[in-house]
């Protein structure tokens, strides 16, 4: 299997959000996802780009197929200055357990050493068992001690 990983573009975004759409059912909130194609192209390609992404390809019968993402956008820590949060990681079911999300992480990581960002930051969903053990695979920090919060403007 040849995957190929690269910076997103916005004729992806469909795809992306197909993969969106899967995560959202993983985590069993389908009805969540209130993004479309349009706002997603707007925000990510606008004048000011509020994420960033790459996608993991895979050929299949002549035909390159996206099979993962891994959607990221910039933060800012008062201590320790330019950070990247990652958003979402996302391989299809068919193809994970085939070192695709190891691709899209490795990928992000070089780009953050690039960029010169002091930290990678992401969320992990408590009972995603996988998705523990393949972050600490990496030796990630998980911070116990801060609680996550929300406000939600409809």
């Amino acid at each position: 299997m040849n995957i190929h990983v690269r910076k997103g573009v916005k004729q992806d975004i469909p795809h992306v959000l197909e993969l969106i759409k899967e995560l959202a059912l993983y985590e069993k909130e389908p009805n969540e996802v209130i993004v479309t194609i349009e706002s997603m192209e707007r925000d990510g390609f606008g004048s000011n780009p509020l994420f960033y992404f790459y996608v993991a390809e895979v050929e299949e019968y002549g035909v390159r197929k996206i099979i993962g993402i891994a959607l990221y956008f910039m933060r800012y820590s008062t201590w320790k200055g330019k950070c990247v949060f990652l958003d979402d990681i996302v391989v299809t079911e068919k193809f994970r357990k085939n070192g695709v999300g190891s691709m899209l992480f490795d990928a992000l990581l070089e780009e953050c050493r690039a960029i010169g960002a002091k930290r990678l930051e992401w969320q992990v969903l408590d009972w995603n068992q996988p998705a523990i053990n393949f972050y600490k695979k990496y030796q990630a920090k998980f911070m116990d001690e801060w609680l996550n919060c929300r406000l939600v403007f409809d």
